[in-house]
């Protein structure tokens, strides 16, 4: 298989938020491997996305404008528009991963409770 990335991708696990339609709809995502050129997502459910979103690693403090390279149902690959590469997370975007983040641990502890009171 030819490789046609300009950078090697690194795997991580770190959780993202994609957005589109002017950031009104949002996906939690995982990013699986990163490069500052992409990166490869995987979501939970299966997800349509347009050509061109907006992906927030927290993570990193980072913000990217990106366009799908490729897609299937639970996952996408990602090419960073090199013009934002730099371009700093807003407050709403930050306000608003902070949320997701503190609503999955609340859902994963309620989860543990379940499962051990079984």
């Amino acid at each position: 298989m030819i490789e046609r990335r300009q950078s090697a991708r690194a795997r991580v696990i770190y959780g993202g938020v994609i957005a589109y339609n002017q950031r009104q709809s949002t996906v939690e995502c995982v990013i699986r491997n990163f490069s500052e050129d992409g990166a490869k997502v995987e979501f939970d459910n299966p997800a349509v996305l347009p050509d061109v979103i907006d992906l927030l690693i927290a993570k990193k403090n980072r913000a990217f404008t990106a366009k799908v390279a490729w897609r299937q149902i639970n996952e996408a690959g990602l090419a960073f528009d090199t013009a934002e590469r730099d371009a700093p997370i807003s407050l709403d975007w930050a306000r608003r991963l902070r949320a997701c983040e503190s609503e999955r641990r609340e859902l994963q502890s309620r989860i543990a409770r379940l499962l051990s009171e079984h």
